[in-house]
């Protein structure tokens, strides 16, 4: 199976995942102490996968019959996925303890689900993308509807399954007509043949629905019905999930699998598309984002225009491109997870506290919380130093370079437009008086995630160039 020791070790942080899950399952099954054990054990071995992809970001290798990349921009994927549920596995804790929602195989999903998205950065095969693709929704329905309590929950798992499997019929089919043209599923055969395979309508109309699918999974205009409702009805901590990591993994995926685009002027061919989804993504999500009272949904609006710019990154179609969305994804996923965090443990039982009104006067009752949520909506909003602004101004560079200098202004017309909702609630925090007072829970597993999220965003800010020339390298 594996040609020696070294691509055993290449593929360990995948093989921790696997084997946290095994154990994760006999501790569910075995220990009476299986609801403390089992978020720490979580954590942990996020966090060892996390750190090792880190540290050994330089082995690039493929492995497994040429079936799996490791090293390079695929660890940098995996330490954004593993680092960013280490981060839910912390707010987790206490907030299902709140609902009462704590069943076992709540942290056993959580891990299945980091592992389809590990699978889907490191695929060097379009049948290996299906599969991660595969575990990590299945898994998203279940943890959607996991407080299974409220109806909000279920209809929210319901939604979300059968338009999420809507979505993986076009990838299906595009892969099917991507197959039926290349002759293969090989990813790397894909990308040599890439300008010769264009001239096949087939394989056209399969990219493009290959596109269509994951345009559905990133949650881009106008794939992106099922958003607000998904968010909003699913616990906060999942919701924070879906919207950092299971985006990311999706634009990993399609950075994977059509690298080609990147290479040279057959990517041309889809620039119109992914433009066109990227202008109707930002402006869509930007504006209705401001009629919003529910700051979750507020946020899965705002999810919805971060894929816009996102999306920008796709159709610019170069090296810095590519930089810059893998950048941008690590900056969103902490940006996102620090506001979800603040938000599961601001909300009360039976999702009170939910409404963007309720911040107010919140600068004087919990000092620490507002500067830390006040960084993240400054970040979310775009603004230098944090990493949000260096997030955009690389992929706007990156669309300049690519004569789309309209899509970069509009990219920063729609970011001027963003600024309103997310400084709303600074201005709420620091300048508004609360009319009903309502009792926070501490929480010093939730603190100390928002805390490493805060700094992330902070770090990246600050040394944004050490990050990109990390991702460089491997470009």
């Amino acid at each position: 199976m594996f040609n020696n020791a070294q691509e055993f070790f290449c593929v360990l942080p995948i093989l921790l995942i696997g084997a946290g899950i095994v154990i994760s399952l006999l501790i569910e099954m075995y220990s009476k102490k299986s609801e403390m054990l089992l978020p720490w054990f979580s954590v942990i071995i996020f966090l060892a996968a996390g750190l090792h992809s880190l540290y050994y970001v330089g082995d690039v290798s493929i492995v497994l019959q040429n079936m799996l990349a490791t090293g390079g921009n695929v660890n940098v994927f995996h330490a954004i996925f593993t680092l960013g549920a280490s981060v839910v596995a912390l707010l987790s804790i206490d907030y299902i303890k709140k609902y009462g929602a704590f069943f076992g195989e709540y942290y056993i999903i959580l891990q299945t689900s980091v592992l389809g998205m590990m699978l889907m950065a490191a695929a060097k095969d379009l049948f290996v993308i299906f599969l991660g693709l595969e575990i990590m929704s299945v898994s998203f329905y279940i943890l959607a509807g996991m407080n299974r309590k409220r109806l909000n929950a279920n209809e929210a798992s319901l939604k979300y399954l059968l338009l999420g499997s809507f979505a993986t019929g076009f990838i299906v089919y595009g892969i099917a007509l991507i197959y039926g043209s290349a002759h293969t599923t090989s990813i790397d055969f894909i990308t040599a043949n890439f300008t010769e395979l264009t001239k096949n309508l087939l394989f056209i109309a399969g990219v493009l629905l290959f596109l269509i699918g994951f345009s559905f999974k990133i949650a881009a205009f106008p794939f992106h019905m099922w958003v607000p409702d998904v968010y909003e009805g699913s616990p906060t901590t999942i919701a924070a999930l879906f919207s950092t990591g299971g985006k990311a993994a999706a634009f990993s995926a399609i950075i994977a699998t059509l690298f080609a685009l990147f290479n040279g002027p057959a990517g041309n061919l889809f620039t119109p598309y992914l433009a066109i989804i990227s202008v109707l993504s930002m402006f869509y999500g930007s504006i209705v984002a401001i009629a919003q009272d529910n700051i979750k949904r507020m946020l899965a609006y705002s999810s919805i225009s971060h894929a816009g710019y996102l999306a920008i990154g796709l159709a610019a179609g170069n090296h810095d491109a590519v930089a810059g969305v893998i950048f941008y994804l690590a900056a969103y996923t902490f940006m996102n997870l620090g506001a979800f965090g603040i938000v599961s443990l601001l909300e009360g039982k039976d999702e009170t506290n939910l409404s963007i009104n309720s911040y107010a006067g919140l600068g004087n009752r919990k000092p620490l919380l507002s500067a830390l949520l006040a960084i993240i909506m400054f970040s979310l909003a775009g603004l230098p130093p944090f990493a949000g602004f260096f997030g955009k101004y690389y992929i706007f560079i990156a669309a300049v370079k690519s004569n789309l200098t309209w899509l970069a202004i509009l990219g920063v017309l729609s970011s001027a437009i963003s600024v309103y909702f997310y400084l709303r609630i600074v201005v709420l925090m620091y300048f508004k008086s609360s009319e009903n007072e309502f009792e926070i829970e501490s929480s010093n597993n939730s603190i100390l995630a928002i805390i490493f999220s805060v700094l992330l965003v902070i770090l990246l800010g600050v040394f944004p160039g050490t990050f990109i020339d990390l991702i460089t390298r491997f470009i």
